[in-house]
Formats: C-alpha cells, sequence, structure tokens
C-alpha cells in the first residue's frame, strides 16, 4: 500500500508540475505586450515602418532632381511624403498590434 501511495503522490506532483507550467504559459502569451522581445520588436516594425518609405522617398527625388529642372526640390518633398506615409504605416501596424485578440 505505501508503494502505491507512493506512485499516486508522484503522479499527482507531476501532474500539477505539468498544470502549473500550462497555466503560466497561457499567462504569458496574454501579456505578451509586457515582454522585453515583444516591445524590442514593436520598436523596430516602427522604425522600418517610417524609415522606408522615407528613404524610397529621398532617392526618389534625387533621381527626379537631377533629371528634371523646376524651382522646388522633389528631394525635400518627397522625404517629406516618406515620412507621412511611413507614419501613417507605423500607427496602422502598432494599433493593430495593440487590439486585443
Amino acid at each position: 500500500m505505501t508503494r502505491e501511495h507512493n506512485i499516486n503522490e508522484k503522479t499527482e506532483t507531476v501532474a500539477d508540475a505539468i498544470a502549473g507550467k500550462a497555466r503560466r504559459k497561457k499567462e504569458a502569451l496574454k501579456r505578451h505586450d509586457e515582454n522585453v522581445w515583444y516591445g524590442l520588436g514593436m520598436f523596430g516594425l516602427v522604425g522600418w515602418a517610417i524609415a522606408v518609405p522615407t528613404l524610397l522617398g529621398v532617392a526618389l527625388g534625387v533621381w527626379l532632381d537631377t533629371h528634371t529642372s523646376v524651382r522646388f526640390s522633389w528631394t525635400l518633398s518627397l522625404l517629406f511624403l516618406g515620412v507621412i506615409i511611413g507614419s501613417i504605416n507605423a500607427w496602422y501596424w502598432v494599433r493593430r498590434e495593440s487590439r486585443d485578440d
């Protein structure tokens, strides 16, 4: 009877440990926004969402400035447009990621 009692206790202990790990994992998935890696990932996403359209605008602006002769700077105009488009893009991604599922 003692051996059977020890086996039952060990089984319950293992089951409790597994249940505890599953519960902690479930809680961690719910609060993923508190994770350092999630924050760094979101920071990178916002940075790239703004940087890419801005750099594309500058590149296109430089090309247009060398191939056209106008009184204004295409580079500055498209730089500004790239920042605006990038900011809207970043806002979209942050809003999408911050929704509670």
